[in-house]
């Protein structure tokens, strides 16, 4: 369970840093590619959460 949660955290801390690069970012591909990036690791974040829970209740 503790894979998890690690990954979850990874998952979480990646998705922050790219929508800050995103909202930095003053080239318009950048800011584009950033979004997406962090748009797709919250969406795996919510997954591994996802999983993590159905996990927990058996």
């Amino acid at each position: 369970m503790q894979d998890y949660q690690n990954q979850l955290e990874k998952l979480r801390k990646d998705a922050a840093e790219c929508a800050l690069i995103r909202d930095l970012a003053t080239d318009k591909a950048k800011q584009e590619l950033f979004g997406r990036l962090a748009d797709h690791l919250t969406v795996l974040a919510d997954q591994v959460e996802h999983a993590m829970n159905e996990r927990k209740a058996g």
